[in-house]
């Protein structure tokens, strides 16, 4: 299995200590960010469902091909390893689960990435949390609010997704670990970056895109030309049509256009699902050569040995439902937001999100949403 060097540099426009805070980029007008009052409904995260597509795809491929051909598979897979030790995981907390019997439920920490080039540990445009409760028979995937405000240790109060830029995934976990109490001790990360060339291998994906999206994205379109060093492929027109990878990875990084970041999600979410189709709707012979292109996206701490069995267990048991949930949920953080020192940030009830989160993870209760703060 291939090991990739996690290298950060001082010299990125990325943090590296508590003084170089990242800020959000201006717009064409000189404006730092919409204010979003309006919050969108949580919407399925298709990010989650391209790893998870990827392992099931790789199983089912397994199981008709023997064991020597995951692993060979598996080992297009990057991997990272992290100190187990230095997660913040609370004893108490593990030894609590166990007298209750709840200790077989596996969290494990998923990152979307969206890096400029291969050295920089990159913020996560997505967190989330995979919850795998395979005696129950089922997965719950968890997203928190990226701009959560959140305890960052060695950088004092920072936005969540910070934590992944200052530290790489270790320092992320940690982080989820120690503002939400959870128990975490692996990742999966998957580098958007990546996603240009299964989007071209699988001959583009359609979106619709707004008139007033296709100059802001063609400026992307220049950017990522530079870095491949290659022509720029651009948009030439509004409406639905069929993107290239490069077209739909800048589409993808679309931020100053209507509702700022919330509307970024919602472009990655589209290009994702229509990638996601384009993955459904393929022939069984086309698996394996999808496989192969979607794995190099994905890092993770976890072993071959363990994702083998990981799948195993998913299959064996037949799990199948998946639940998703967003935390913190609605009426527990201020809406629309608050700047601290000139900086955006989403402050929340930590007390209520932890009970809700562990209760959703652990008792199976679905949150309630507060209708006042």
């Amino acid at each position: 299995m291939s090991t990739r060097m996690d290298k950060y540099h001082s010299t990125d426009k990325r943090p590296t200590n508590r003084n170089t805070k990242p800020r959000p980029r201006p717009s064409s007008n000189g404006a730092r960010r919409p204010n979003p009052k309006k919050r969108r409904r949580k919407k399925k995260n298709p990010t989650a469902r391209i790893i998870l597509l990827s392992l099931a795809l790789l199983f089912l491929l397994g199981l008709g091909g023997g064991a020597y051909y995951v692993v060979n598979l598996l080992g297009k897979v990057n991997t990272e390893k992290i100190n187990k030790a230095n997660l913040g995981v609370d004893d108490d907390l593990n030894a609590r689960l166990k007298s209750l019997g709840k200790d077989n439920i596996i969290n494990i920490a998923l990152f979307g990435l969206d890096k400029t080039n291969e050295e920089e540990r990159g913020r996560s445009d997505a967190t989330m949390v995979l919850s795998i409760d395979a005696d129950n028979k089922k997965i719950r995937l968890i997203s928190l609010m990226r701009d959560s405000y959140v305890s960052i240790d060695g950088h004092g109060k920072d936005k969540l997704n910070h934590a992944h830029a200052f530290g790489g995934p270790e320092l992320a976990i940690k982080t989820i670990n120690k503002n939400f109490n959870l128990n975490i001790t692996d990742f999966v990360s998957v580098d958007f970056a990546h996603m240009q060339k299964v989007i071209d291998a699988l001959g583009g994906v359609e979106i619709d895109v707004k008139p007033e999206e296709v100059k802001i994205a063609n400026q992307y379109v220049v950017e990522l030309a530079k870095l491949g060093r290659t022509d720029p492929d651009y948009i030439d027109k509004a409406g639905k049509q069929t993107l290239s990878g490069m077209q739909a990875l800048s589409y993808t990084r679309i931020r100053y256009v209507g509702n700022g970041d919330f509307e970024r999600t919602d472009r990655q979410r589209r290009v994702l699902e229509a990638l996601f189709d384009k993955i459904k709707n393929a022939g069984p012979t086309e698996f394996p050569k999808i496989v192969s292109d979607l794995l190099p996206m994905v890092t993770t701490s976890l072993s071959s040995t363990d994702i083998m069995k990981l799948g195993s267990d998913l299959l064996l048991k037949g799990v199948t439902n998946l639940e998703q949930e967003r935390f913190p949920v609605d009426g527990d953080y201020v809406d629309g937001g608050k700047t601290i020192n000139g900086v955006w940030y989403l402050p929340f009830d930590e007390k209520a999100t932890k009970d809700k989160l562990h209760k959703y993870i652990f008792e199976d209760i679905k949150p309630s949403i507060t209708t006042s703060n």
